[in-house]
């Protein structure tokens, strides 16, 4: 059981720039990663970026170079900072925590965030 709260969506022009956050409950134990998914109208859900405990960092092909993610892990808090934003990353973005136990894993999801560019 656990909550993941995010906030930092919103409509911005071609080329631009937002940052997301998303603070995870501390009621959610062992979190091996945290990451951001997106997912555009009639698309399927795809891997935006993610980060280990450890800080390992992973990114989609068609983000790399101008998103960031990073996260507090004394706030269970991560962000993805996104820049030189363009019309193709208009979709809803979720984001994931994954927690880690013997045998099986758990996750979590937020509620989602619309980000619309425009051109």
């Amino acid at each position: 059981q656990g909550q993941l709260v995010e906030s930092g969506g919103g409509l911005v022009q071609a080329g631009g720039s937002l940052k997301l956050s998303c603070a995870a409950s501390k009621t959610i134990l062992r979190i091996s990663a945290m990451g951001w998914y997106r997912q555009a109208p009639g698309k399927q859900r795809e891997l935006v970026a993610v980060i280990s405990r450890s800080g390992t960092t992973n990114y989609a092909d068609s983000v790399k170079g101008r998103f960031t993610i990073s996260r507090d892990n004394t706030k269970n808090t991560v962000y993805l900072q996104m820049n030189s934003l363009k019309p193709e990353d208009t979709a809803v973005y979720y984001c994931n925590i994954r927690s880690s136990w013997p045998g099986h894993e758990y996750e979590y999801w937020g509620q989602g965030t619309q980000v619309t560019v425009s051109s």
